[in-house]
């Protein structure tokens, strides 16, 4: 078993090894043609909604927290829909947009706002770690393997540490390879009592963003692991065991590359059912058609006739027409929910349904 010994950093060690610097190159190509296929989406809106419900489910899986597409629609689009594991999700995707907004308007990444994301996650209060006795075990043998440092001082101190290397490039290390090190090292001090592992995969993003090198959230490494699992706590544990630094760096990187690739075919397939759906209406329903429709249509993968009113600001009745006429030409299925009728955009469904399958 490791002991919760934990090194400030920067790592004392080369990161940008030859090998490394070479993955490196092929990471940031492939993040760069997503950067710059998403900024010629004129609502960025519609692509961070339609991925940032995959990643919620994705990242929540990799804690045991299963649920279908079919549950999250119905948890998203009605408040009181009793189903825990869809609302776990939700709530992490909450977490996701108001990290989003935070580092987007603060241009840093702080302590306080790492646990307002925990928070959301979580639905409560209970910070920082104050208690011991939080060991991580082996999920298949129960074997304690670390034993995170304890003391909610020596953790504010980490994460004060870890603070400043987010936001600091004081090290002159590439900002790919550095979130590979943010990453092993936020899991490693395991701040909270729970959601460490969904809270450590929003500061991946939010890291690319605040660096940059994306200007929306939509790149998640959560299938990534999910796929690598194994892999993924096996080199975890290295670093910690042997230093295996170069190893994991290359393991990031690779998934950097990888899922970088993925969601380019996802954006490009959504900004392709946008366009297409755009032209059907205009051409079967030229009275329902309007650029802000189509956007209200794909904002979420539902509507309702409130959304329709207010985003257009036309009556209940207006709205309520635009709704029928869509569903009748095929555009949309309703269902109802609870009292409301909630309008499905398939098109939009199954898109995100197949690449979050």
């Amino acid at each position: 078993m490791q002991d919760s010994t934990l090194n400030l950093l920067p790592p004392d060690i080369d990161l940008e090894t030859k090998i490394v610097l070479k993955q490196l190159a092929r990471s940031h190509r492939a993040l760069a043609e997503l950067k710059g296929f998403a900024d010629t989406m004129p609502n960025k809106n519609i692509l961070i909604n339609a991925i940032t419900i995959n990643e919620a489910k994705d990242s929540s899986e990799i804690e045991n927290i299963i649920t279908t597409h079919d549950e999250l629609f119905k948890a998203m689009s009605q408040f009181n829909y009793n189903n825990p594991a869809a609302k776990e999700v939700v709530n992490y995707r909450t977490a996701l947009w108001k990290g989003y907004e935070l580092v987007k308007a603060n241009k840093i990444m702080t302590t306080n706002m790492i646990i307002e994301i925990q928070q959301d996650i979580e639905k409560n209060r209970a910070g920082i770690r104050k208690l011991p006795g939080t060991v991580l075990q082996n999920q298949t043998t129960g074997e304690v393997v670390y034993t995170p440092p304890s003391g909610e001082q020596e953790i504010l101190e980490l994460m004060s540490n870890l603070e400043k290397y987010l936001n600091d490039d004081y090290d002159a290390v590439d900002p790919l390879v550095k979130l590979a090190v943010v990453h092993y090292q936020f899991e490693s001090i395991h701040p909270f009592y729970d959601g460490n592992g969904r809270t450590g995969r929003i500061i991946n993003v939010l890291y690319l963003v605040l660096k940059e090198l994306l200007d929306s959230p939509i790149l998640y490494l959560s299938k990534y692991i999910i796929r690598n699992k194994t892999a993924y706590y096996r080199l975890l544990q290295e670093v910690r065991t042997k230093k295996g630094w170069e190893e994991w760096v290359l393991f990031i990187l690779d998934g950097i590359e990888q899922t970088a690739e993925e969601t380019l075919l996802l954006v490009k397939k959504i900004n392709a059912v946008v366009d297409k759906t755009a032209e059907n209406i205009k051409e079967s329903l030229p009275r329902v058609y309007s650029k802000e429709l189509v956007e209200l249509l794909f904002y979420e993968f539902y509507t309702k006739t409130a959304y329709i009113e207010t985003g257009l600001s036309v009556s209940r009745k207006t709205a309520a027409g635009y709704l029928t006429a869509l569903e009748d030409a095929g555009f949309l299925t309703s269902q109802k929910i609870g009292k409301e009728r909630i309008y499905l955009n398939k098109r939009l469904f199954d898109v995100v349904q197949e690449a979050g399958s």
